[in-house]
């Protein structure tokens, strides 16, 4: 500790240095180097301390390390130290993001009067059992069937509107863009931005999802991420996360680019890729390739039509070679000799029993008028009829003045019966 002795001159205030900060007044002042030593003194008393948050902030200078520490439930922060001798000690995938526990202790530095926490451990928080409630998780996702190929929704074969979800300004959404323009330079992207580990993480991506999801556009959504530790991927196991993306009507990809370890989000998603890159690949067709198959097809379909025109020449020809075909006069001279002979005995037998028809008829009609009533009137014979139709047989049936109607051969006359005549007759 450090030791300020005070010499004041009689009748003099004492220096600065000399006054302790608690006996400071306005006309006898503390210095700015005795109140930091004061500060460090006390500081240097207080023991390590383990502390949890959330790292916000890691710069590398030198070799050591400069960062922050974020409460994991507010906005408090601390500034923190690593000396380059401790990094060899601590796990070298530490970095923003990443939730862990260090051992810290205070440290204020005189000249400058920074105060900050010197690190001497660190670590992730609780990575085993995270990976352990991850594959509990994984079992029951995958026996209520989300990880079923059939559920899983087909990509569309050329999507007009890519949706994007990635950190922004990150080299994934850098490769995505890249290597899908070099393959469909035509291609559109929509692209919400969203944090890719941290807290932040989940709550952004389902907001970015849903978005994106509900946009008719959008033909298919790739979430993609640089890769990374299982630690910092473990926001794509999220139970909220995967199940959105299993309700999502549009298709999928997940492209978070790492193998071991994969998230939840691998397993749900409707095509899963090895890299932002390898998305970009199987997601958008290369224009290339399918003018090179469209030039296939074309010359397939060219030779297929080439030999079909050409075997049916032949086939063409060799009926034309043929001697029915070649000279075909004498056999429609044969026929139509034949047709002749065929018509002339037809018209011959039409004839024939068109005369027997009519001699039939003749003699049908000579009976018939034979037997006629009219035949009978022709002759001189009359017919009476009374009232009604009635046909008189007797003259006894035609009572004194009844009418009459007499038919003879040419028309019919109105006649009355007189009862004398008809006695006398």
């Amino acid at each position: 500790m450090t030791v300020f002795e005070a010499t004041p001159a009689k009748g003099e205030a004492p220096p600065a240095d000399a006054v302790a900060p608690r006996d400071s007044t306005a006309d006898a002042p503390t210095s700015v180097a005795r109140l930091n030593g004061t500060i460090r003194d006390f500081i240097a008393r207080w023991n390590v301390v383990w502390v949890e948050g959330e790292i916000t902030s890691w710069n590398v200078r030198g070799g050591n390390v400069f960062g922050r520490l974020k409460d994991t439930q507010s906005d408090a922060q601390i500034s923190i130290r690593l000396w380059s001798s401790v990094r060899g000690r601590i796990p070298a995938d530490l970095g923003i993001g990443d939730h862990v526990v260090a051992a810290v202790k205070a440290d204020y530095f005189v000249k400058a009067g920074d105060f900050s926490f010197t690190v001497s451990n660190m670590k992730h928080v609780g990575l085993g059992d995270q990976l352990e409630r991850l594959e509990k998780l994984r079992a029951q996702l995958r026996q209520e069937g989300l990880f079923d190929s059939s559920r899983k929704k087909p990509l569309p074969f050329l999507p007009h509107v890519i949706g994007l979800i990635t950190g922004e300004r990150s080299d994934a959404e850098k490769d995505v863009h890249r290597n899908s323009e070099l393959r469909w330079p035509q291609v559109r992207f929509r692209t919400e931005y969203a944090a890719v580990q941290g807290d932040r993480c989940v709550p952004e991506t389902l907001a970015a999802l849903a978005k994106l999801d509900a946009d008719p556009d959008v033909d298919v959504i790739i979430i993609a991420r640089g890769g990374g530790d299982p630690q910092t991927l473990l926001g794509f196991s999220d139970e909220r996360l995967v199940r959105a993306v299993a309700a999502a009507s549009t298709p999928v990809v997940s492209a978070i680019g790492h193998e071991n370890d994969h998230p939840l989000l691998d397993d749900v998603a409707d095509l899963r890729a090895s890299t932002p890159t390898d998305a970009a690949k199987r997601v958008v067709p290369d224009v290339g390739e399918q003018r090179a198959l469209i030039g296939q097809l074309r010359s397939r379909a060219t030779t297929r039509l080439t030999q079909r025109i050409s075997h049916d020449i032949q086939q063409l020809e060799q009926l034309r070679t043929r001697p029915v075909l070649r000279s075909p006069d004498p056999i429609i001279e044969s026929r139509a000799q034949e047709i002749w002979l065929q018509v002339s005995r037809g018209r011959d037998t039409i004839t024939r029993r068109l005369d027997t028809a009519a001699r039939k008829t003749t003699e049908l009609r000579a009976s018939l008028r034979a037997l006629s009533p009219a035949a009978t009137l022709a002759r001189g014979y009359a017919i009476a009829h009374l009232d009604g139709g009635v046909i008189l047989r007797d003259a006894a049936d035609a009572p004194a003045g009844a009418s009459l109607t007499i038919t003879v051969d040419r028309g019919s006359v109105a006649a009355r019966s007189e009862g004398e005549i008809a006695e006398a007759e």
